[in-house]
């Protein structure tokens, strides 16, 4: 019982957060997605989506447990011992955990040998934290600091409330990074999050590209991705050889919002789960060209549903709830 009014209660929370941040209705992403299904149907030969196979829906399972994880409470994730989303990834053990998931979202970092990677991961949304709500709430577009951020062109703005709460941890993450890197003779560092937690894990994607060296290897595989920044934040992501995934799941709201009437967009590197085993590719930034990409599919909150924002992602749910 008291799982279900913590559900409930963290649907009903999200729901009005996510409408607060938005006009009821942007028209013109509404005719923009109505133009885009009228010219899919006319000419489905000049749809820019392709199958993702088993395979790559199945190496993205343990970036799914590893953005589960970061749900738990720190004193869990440091003995490695959260649920299934622990149990999943034996032998993996966080070397910094923190946070108060509240002020401050959980984050962990380690090294996953399977992979040859140094793993960060940061908390997403907890409704039931004010705080936590507020972040996503702070929608202003800022630039980013130029003192973490060195090179950033100063047309790269992205959204004030997810900047804020990246630099709280951003140098101590930063150091942890470099020490295990330098520790496992590794160049790969890997991000991952769910909700603000996979914004947290985009700005980490940008962060340690201009803060680390050339040769870095950096991959980044969020869930459930609201929007971060504005269309030159977007363009200067794609230009930065980052390999992303941002994996959105049926009709799950968050994805489009901030919505672009305020001046947001999404890099490219969108997955949109269909159903259980079956997904796609969708080329460009906010692909609305082809009415099975979230934007075309999803116009606007009423028609979405934030039950999927949870999950399954290929049979994982991802929430505070979640954590066992």
């Amino acid at each position: 019982m008291h799982a279900v009014k913590s559900l409930t209660f963290l649907l009903g929370a999200a729901s009005a957060v996510w409408a607060a941040v938005l006009p009821p209705r942007e028209p013109t992403e509404v005719a923009e997605a109505i133009a885009s299904r009228d010219a899919v149907l006319v000419d489905l030969a000049e749809r820019a989506t392709s199958p993702i196979s088993t395979a790559e829906l199945s190496g993205y399972l343990p970036y799914t447990r590893f953005a589960g994880a970061a749900y738990c409470p720190p004193t869990r994730v440091s003995s490695w011992n959260c649920g299934s989303h622990c149990s999943g990834i034996p032998g993996f053990k966080p070397t910094l955990v923190g946070g108060d998931g509240n002020i401050i979202q959980y984050y962990y970092v380690g090294y996953y040998a399977a992979a040859n990677t140094v793993i960060v991961a940061h908390q997403g949304t907890d409704p039931t934290q004010f705080v936590s709500v507020l972040t996503d709430l702070n929608i202003l577009l800022d630039p980013l600091d130029r003192q973490l951020f060195p090179g950033v062109p100063s047309n790269v703005l992205v959204h004030s409330g997810f900047m804020n709460t990246h630099a709280l941890t951003a140098t101590r993450i930063l150091a942890e990074v470099r020490r295990l890197m330098a520790a496992h003779s590794t160049t790969t560092v890997t991000v991952a999050g769910h909700s603000l937690g996979g914004a947290l894990a985009t700005l980490d994607a940008v962060y340690f590209r201009v803060n680390l060296p050339a040769n870095t290897r950096i991959v980044a595989r969020t869930f459930g991705l609201p929007r971060v920044g504005n269309p030159a934040f977007a363009s200067y992501f794609d230009s930065l050889n980052i390999d992303f995934r941002r994996i959105n799941n049926a009709r799950d709201v968050i994805p489009i919002v901030p919505g672009r009437g305020l001046g947001f967009s999404h890099p490219s590197g969108e997955v949109r789960l269909l159903s259980q085993g079956r997904a796609i590719s969708c080329s460009g930034l906010d692909n609305a060209s082809d009415s099975q990409c979230q934007v075309s599919a999803v116009p606007n909150i009423f028609l979405g549903s934030i039950l999927d924002h949870l999950g399954p992602y290929e049979g994982q749910y991802l929430g505070t709830i979640f954590c066992n």
